[in-house]
């Protein structure tokens, strides 16, 4: 059985598609956040939020990087 092979052409286009929804992901949970009395779901929806900021740091180094390497032809 054969493995199949690394296409990567679509990457910067899926990550993107991530960055926006983790976006959008933020911007609702901050609208929630307004919204509530309730501390504990205010305190988890922020945590959350820290985290999809870290992960919004590195989908957009790795989308950089995506974007280098296909105008490269990933080489």
């Amino acid at each position: 059985m054969r493995n199949k092979p690394d296409d990567r052409r679509d990457n910067v286009d899926r990550i993107q598609f991530n960055i926006d929804k983790t976006i959008q992901n933020c911007e609702l949970a901050d609208e929630m956040i307004a919204k509530t009395s309730d501390e504990n779901m205010k305190q988890t929806l922020e945590e959350k939020n820290n985290r999809r900021e870290s992960a919004l740091k590195n989908m957009k180094e790795e989308i950089k990087d995506e974007a280098i390497d296909k105008e490269n032809g990933y080489r």
